[in-house]
C-alpha cells in the first residue's frame, strides 16, 4: 500500500483541498492581489556583507552580498515584515523570497547544500505571515505562492555564438534542480506555485514537468500552479522567441489556475499583450508588471498612483483575474493597485480552444481543426527517408542538414518531421544537436516539430529540446497496455501531441476493422486513463503500398481511406495522418506515376477525412492536371477496381518517362496563347518561362495597353484558377505556394515598368509634397497572427500604379502598430489582410481598438477566410466609420477611389450602409428558423446500444 501524499494545511482550513477550493471559488468572485518586489524593498534595507552572511555563513568560501534568497536565513525578521506589509497593503497571495532558489542559481554562491532548507525555511516565514494575518481579518484567508524563477541559464539558447548547439544547462538538470525546490516549498506550507519570469520556455517546462511529477506520482497533494511569461520588449515575444500565444500553446498542458504575464515592461507596455493572452486562455490571468519602464540609472520612477491609473485599465476591461507589481513596486504600490481595482469584477475565462481544436506551436502557433485545410507535415528532414538529409546528418554537415529543414518550411511544411534513425547514428545525440540548431533559426523554429523515432529514448531527446507544443511520432499497443500507457504518461506530462500507430500484441492493422478497433481502443486508454485531450491525438491508420504484384495488397489504398471515415465519425476530436509515400513505395524511380498516385490518394483520403500527412509538397501534381489515362488508371487502383492497374501502371511509367512527359507537357503548353500560357504557369508553379511571357504579354500594347493591365488581366485570371482550385480541395497550400513564387516573379518584373509609368504621370509637379502628389495614402496589413501576405502585395502594386501611397506594414503586424501608423502617416484608407480563420477574430479586434481610439478612416476586410457576411456581420458594427469587405484586388481600385471622392463617397457609403444592413437581418432572420428539440425529445434520440450484438460485447479479459 502506498503512502499518502505529503499535504500541509494552511491556518483556517480542515484540509488542502479545502484551502485550493477557496482559491478556486474566490478568484470567480472578485479581482484578487499578488504582492510586489521583494529586491525592492531589500534595496531599502541597506545591507552590507555581513548582515548577508549573518552568524551561520561568516567563514562562508564566496562573497553573499546581493544572495537575497538566503536572507530568510540570516534576516528572517526582515523578510517577515516585507510579507506583512505587503499583506496589509492588500495582497491575498505572498511570494517566498525563493527567485533564485535552484542549486543551479545558487551555485554563483556555492550554496547549493542548503537549497531544499532555503525553500522550506523561506515557505516558512510566508506562512508565519500570513497566518498572523489571518488572526486579524479572520475573514479573508491569506496565501503563500512558492515563487520559482528562471534560474540563469536558458534550456534553449547557447551561450556560445562559436557553438549555437551548445547548452549550458539540460531539461534533466533543471527538472532534478526544480524538483528538489518545489519539494522544500511545498514541505514548508506554499498554498500555490508560481513558476513565474519565464523568458525561456522550455526552462519552464521543465519547471511544470518536475512539479507534475511530483503531484501525479502522488508524493504531493496537488495545489494550484500559476504561471507567469516575461514579454521581453514591444516585439511581444520571450527572450527565446516565442509570441505569447505560442508561448500559452506549450504549457497548457499543465493545467495552470492562472497564466500570465510579468516584469519587464509598465503596464502601459504590457496591456496590448496581456490582453492577447486573456482571448487565447481559459485560464484565470495573472498580471504584475513593473512600475514602469526603467530610468537611466535603472531605478523605476512611476508612483503608486500612476501605476494604479495604469493598471486601472486592465480591470476595466476585464482582462484580468490576479493583479499585483513586480520590479519597482512597493507595499504603497500594492496598495493603489488594490484600492484602485478591487470594485472591478474578474474576468469571465472564456471557452478553452483546446477542447475544440489540436493546438500545437513553435515560435508561433498552429491552430487546426475540421475546417482547415490540410496540414503538411515536411518529410525531408529523416535520415530514413532521405538519403541527402542523412548524409549530411552523418557526416556531422548540421549547417546542410538545417538548410533542408529550412527549405521545408519555404516550400509550405507547416510541421516539421524530424526523424533520426539510423544504424550509425547515435539517435539521442544527433536528435537533440538538431533540434537545438532549429531553436537558433527562427524560419524554421517558428513552426512545430513532430519529433519522430521508434526509440523513445530518442523521443525524449527530442522533447527535452523543443519549447513548443510538438507531437511525438509513434506510440502503439504492439508492446502491450502497460508500455503504451507509461509511454503515453510522459508524453502528456512534456506537454506534445501524440500520433498511434494501428499496430496492437497481433501486430500491423492491415483491414479497415482491425485498424478501427486497434484505435479506438487506444482512444479509449488515452482518453479515460490518461487524461489525453481528444484533440491531440493523431491516428496513423497504416499507409501500406498497393499494386505489389501480390493480390492481397491490392485493397490496402480502400482499407485505409475505410478505416479514416470510420475513426472520424466515431472517436471525436481525433486526427488522422500518414505517409503518403508508403502508398507508391513499389513505383520507386517512376515519379511521374508516383505524383499521380499521390495526387489520387490524398483528394479521396482528405475528403473522408485525413487530416494531415508527411508529405514531400514538391512531390504532388495537381488532381485535375493528372492526364487522362493516367488518372483512371490510379482511380482503379486506389479503389481495387481492376486486377490489372499494376500492370497498366507499369506499361504507363515505362511509356511516359519523365523526359518524354516533359517534352510533351513543354511542346502542349508551350504552344498556347501568351494569356493561357501565363495562367498555366501559375496553376502548375512553373517559373521557368514566366519572365518571358510576362514581356511578350508586356509589350503586346493592344491586348495590354498599359504594364497594369498584365497584372489584371491573365496573371489575376490564373491566380483565379488557383483559388478555385484551392477552394475545391484540389490543390494543397504547398502548391498554391508555388503558384503564389511564380505570380510574385511575374510582378516584379512588371514593377519598374509601372514605376516608369507613373513618374511620367507625375512629371511637372515637383512642387506638391510627397503626400499632395498621390490620390491617397493607404496603410495596409497582414494582421497579427497571420504570414500570408500574397494578396496583400497584389493589392500593394495595384494602388500603386493607380497614383496612391501605400504604407505597407507587412504580416503579423500588431493591432497598436496599425493605428499608430495610421494616426503618423494621416492614412486615408486602412487595409486588413488574412488568410487563416484566427484572423478573422484579429480583425474584429481592429476594429473594435480603431473605434476606441476614435479613428474615421474607413477599413477594408480582405483575405481568402473574410467574406461580405462576416464583415457586415462581425466587423461593421465595431466600427463608426466604413468597414468594406473587397473581394480581390482588382475591385480595390474602385471602392477606394469612391471612397476619396468627395462626390461620390456618401452615395457608395449609403448604398454599401443599406447591403450591410440587409445582409445582417438576412443572417439574424436565419437564426430564427432554427427550432431547439425539448429535452425529452433530445434524450429520444440519444444513442441506443445493443448490448446483445457480439460486436458490442465488452473484450473478455485474458486471465
Amino acid at each position: 500500500m502506498s503512502a499518502a501524499p505529503i499535504s500541509t494545511v494552511p491556518a483556517g482550513f480542515e484540509s488542502r483541498r479545502a484551502a485550493n477550493e477557496y482559491i478556486e471559488s474566490e478568484i470567480k468572485k472578485r479581482i484578487m492581489f499578488l504582492d510586489g518586489a521583494m529586491g525592492t524593498q531589500i534595496q531599502d534595507l541597506r545591507l552590507g556583507e555581513d548582515d548577508f552572511r549573518g552568524e551561520r555563513f561568516k567563514d562562508h568560501t564566496h562573497d553573499l552580498k546581493g544572495n537575497n534568497d538566503i536572507l530568510v536565513f540570516t534576516q528572517p525578521k526582515a523578510i517577515y515584515g516585507i510579507h506583512r506589509n505587503y499583506l496589509l497593503a492588500g495582497a491575498d497571495f505572498i511570494e517566498t523570497n525563493t527567485f533564485s532558489g535552484t542549486t543551479i542559481a545558487q551555485a554563483d554562491y556555492g550554496m547549493e547544500s542548503v537549497v531544499y532548507e532555503l525553500n522550506k525555511v523561506a515557505s516558512e516565514v510566508a506562512r508565519a505571515a500570513c497566518d498572523d494575518m489571518l488572526k486579524e481579518t479572520p475573514d479573508r484567508p491569506r496565501f503563500v505562492c512558492g515563487a520559482i524563477g528562471p534560474t540563469n541559464r536558458t534550456c534553449s539558447i547557447s551561450p556560445s555564438v562559436e557553438n549555437p548547439s551548445f547548452r549550458n544547462v539540460t531539461f534533466d538538470e533543471l527538472v532534478v534542480a526544480y524538483t528538489e525546490q518545489v519539494r522544500g516549498l511545498l514541505d514548508g506550507g506554499s498554498d500555490v506555485i508560481l513558476v513565474e519570469t519565464i523568458f525561456d520556455t522550455l526552462n519552464a517546462k521543465a519547471a511544470l514537468f518536475a512539479i507534475d511529477t511530483l503531484f501525479d506520482e502522488g508524493i504531493y497533494e496537488r495545489v494550484p500552479v500559476f504561471v507567469s511569461g516575461t514579454i521581453v520588449d514591444q516585439s511581444g515575444r520571450t527572450l527565446s522567441g516565442q509570441t505569447g500565444e505560442a508561448f500559452i500553446t506549450s504549457v497548457a498542458h499543465a493545467e495552470p489556475l492562472a497564466i500570465g504575464l510579468n516584469c519587464a515592461l509598465g503596464a502601459n507596455q504590457m496591456r496590448p499583450f496581456v490582453q492577447s493572452i486573456a482571448q487565447f486562455t481559459s485560464a484565470y490571468v495573472i498580471c504584475y508588471p513593473n512600475a514602469g519602464l526603467p530610468n537611466t540609472f535603472g531605478e523605476y520612477d512611476e508612483s503608486p498612483e500612476t501605476m494604479a491609473e495604469n493598471v486601472s485599465v486592465f480591470a476595466r476591461e476585464g482582462l484580468v483575474n490576479i493583479m499585483g507589481g513586480c520590479c519597482g513596486t512597493t507595499p504603497a504600490h500594492i496598495k493603489a493597485i488594490h484600492d484602485a481595482c478591487k470594485d472591478f469584477k474578474p474576468r469571465v475565462p472564456g471557452s478553452d480552444i483546446r477542447k475544440e481544436k489540436m493546438v500545437l506551436s513553435g515560435l508561433e502557433p498552429l491552430i487546426y481543426d475540421e475546417t482547415s485545410n490540410f496540414l503538411n507535415i515536411g518529410e525531408r528532414c529523416n535520415v530514413a527517408g532521405s538519403r541527402k538529409f542523412a548524409r549530411h546528418i552523418i557526416n556531422d554537415e548540421y549547417e546542410e542538414a538545417l538548410a533542408i529543414a529550412r527549405a521545408q518550411v519555404e516550400n509550405g511544411g507547416q510541421v516539421i518531421d524530424i526523424n533520426m534513425d539510423e544504424g550509425m547514428l547515435d539517435g539521442v545525440a544527433a536528435m537533440s544537436k538538431f533540434l537545438n540548431l532549429i531553436s537558433t533559426e527562427p524560419d524554421v523554429a517558428k513552426v512545430p516539430i513532430m519529433v519522430d523515432s521508434s526509440n523513445f529514448a530518442v523521443v525524449e531527446a527530442g522533447l527535452k529540446c523543443a519549447q513548443g507544443k510538438c507531437i511525438v511520432n509513434s506510440i502503439s499497443l504492439k508492446e502491450g497496455e502497460k508500455d503504451f500507457l507509461h509511454k503515453a504518461r510522459l508524453i502528456k506530462r512534456y506537454g506534445a501531441a501524440v500520433v498511434v500507430m494501428a499496430f496492437d500484441e497481433v501486430g500491423q492493422a492491415v483491414d479497415c476493422d482491425h485498424k478501427y478497433k486497434v484505435c479506438e481502443r487506444s482512444y479509449r486508454l488515452l482518453v479515460d486513463k490518461v487524461g489525453f485531450n481528444p484533440n491531440d491525438i493523431i491516428f496513423d491508420p497504416n499507409i501500406l503500398t498497393i499494386c505489389t504484384g501480390m493480390e492481397e495488397h491490392n485493397n490496402y489504398g480502400v482499407e485505409f481511406i475505410e478505416a479514416t471515415r470510420k475513426i472520424k465519425e466515431n472517436l471525436p476530436g481525433a486526427k488522422i495522418s500518414g505517409g503518403v509515400s508508403n502508398l507508391s513505395f513499389s513505383f520507386r524511380g517512376k515519379e511521374n506515376v508516383r505524383q499521380a498516385m499521390h495526387s489520387v490518394f490524398l483528394y479521396h483520403a482528405i475528403q473522408a477525412g485525413m487530416d494531415m500527412g508527411i508529405v514531400n509538397p514538391g512531390f504532388l501534381t495537381i488532381y485535375d492536371e493528372i492526364p487522362k489515362d493516367l488518372l483512371e488508371i490510379c482511380e482503379n487502383a486506389l479503389w481495387n477496381r481492376d486486377p490489372e492497374s499494376t500492370e497498366k501502371l507499369l506499361e504507363y511509367a515505362q511509356t511516359h518517362g519523365k523526359d518524354a512527359v516533359a517534352k510533351a507537357d513543354e511542346e502542349e503548353w508551350r504552344s498556347q496563347p501568351v494569356r493561357e500560357r501565363l495562367k498555366h504557369a501559375l496553376v502548375k508553379g512553373i517559373t521557368k518561362y514566366v519572365i518571358e511571357d510576362t514581356e511578350e504579354a508586356r509589350i503586346d500594347k493592344v491586348s495590354y495597353p498599359r504594364p497594369l493591365n498584365v497584372i489584371e488581366g491573365p496573371l489575376m485570371d490564373g491566380m483565379s484558377v488557383v483559388g478555385d482550385l484551392f477552394g475545391a480541395g484540389k490543390m494543397i497550400l504547398p502548391q498554391v505556394i508555388k503558384s503564389a513564387r511564380v505570380m510574385k516573379k511575374a510582378v516584379a518584373h512588371l514593377i519598374p515598368f509601372m514605376e516608369e509609368e507613373r513618374l511620367a504621370n507625375l512629371a511637372g509637379k515637383e512642387d506638391l509634397d510627397e503626400a499632395s502628389i498621390y490620390n491617397g495614402t493607404m496603410v495596409i496589413a497582414t494582421v497579427k497572427g497571420d504570414v500570408h501576405d500574397i494578396g496583400k502585395n497584389i493589392v500593394g502594386v495595384v494602388l500603386g500604379c493607380n497614383n496612391y501611397r501605400v504604407i505597407d506594414l507587412g504580416v503579423m503586424t500588431p493591432c497598436e502598430k496599425i493605428i499608430e501608423t495610421a494616426i503618423k502617416v494621416k492614412a486615408d484608407v486602412i487595409g486588413l489582410s488574412g488568410l487563416i480563420t484566427p484572423s478573422l477574430d484579429e480583425m474584429i479586434h481592429v476594429a473594435k481598438e480603431m473605434e476606441r481610439a476614435g479613428l474615421k478612416i474607413p477599413l477594408l476586410i480582405g483575405g481568402a477566410t473574410t467574406s461580405k457576411t462576416h464583415t457586415a456581420v462581425k466587423i461593421a458594427p465595431r466600427y463608426q466609420a466604413p468597414a468594406i469587405h473587397v473581394l480581390d484586388a482588382s475591385r480595390t481600385v474602385v471602392v477606394v477611389s469612391n471612397l476619396l471622392d468627395k462626390d461620390l463617397r456618401d452615395d457608395f457609403i449609403s448604398e454599401l450602409n443599406e447591403e450591410y444592413d440587409e445582409i445582417r437581418e438576412d443572417h439574424y432572420d436565419s437564426l430564427k428558423d432554427r427550432r431547439y428539440l425539448s429535452m425529452a425529445e433530445a434524450r429520444d434520440k440519444g444513442l441506443k446500444i445493443e448490448w446483445s450484438l457480439p460486436e458490442n460485447q465488452p473484450p473478455k479479459p485474458n486471465l
